[in-house]
């Protein structure tokens, strides 16, 4: 278990730190949800060597599976700039296809 260091910050668009509100947490894992950047292709995505749409997004297949086995993309990632509601959808959707691809493991 490792700990995520986080302050809290004001609103857009500048997110100066709000002085005194530093705080630890417990993760294993942390995703940022940033909306609206697009994927960054050098990293993750570029080491897992997923295939991508004409616009620069995971291309999936209908269980929301990219072309690397076991890899799943949903929202922004695959969609690209969204509404909340749909990637709360796609969410709901990609859950669905790992549930199937990990009981037929």
């Amino acid at each position: 278990m490792s700990k995520l260091h986080a302050v809290r910050v004001g609103p857009a668009p500048k997110f100066d730190p709000i002085p005194g509100s530093e705080f630890s947490l417990d993760a294993d894992l942390v995703l940022l949800a940033m909306g609206f950047t697009g994927p960054v292709k050098n990293g993750l995505i570029e080491q897992l060597g997923v295939n991508l749409d004409a616009r620069g997004n995971v291309s999936t297949d209908a269980n929301y599976m990219s072309s690397a086995p076991g890899v799943f993309a949903a929202g922004d990632l695959r969609r690209g700039q969204s509404l909340v509601v749909w990637a709360i959808a796609e969410g709901r959707k990609a859950a669905e296809g790992i549930d199937s691809y990990l009981k037929n493991r």
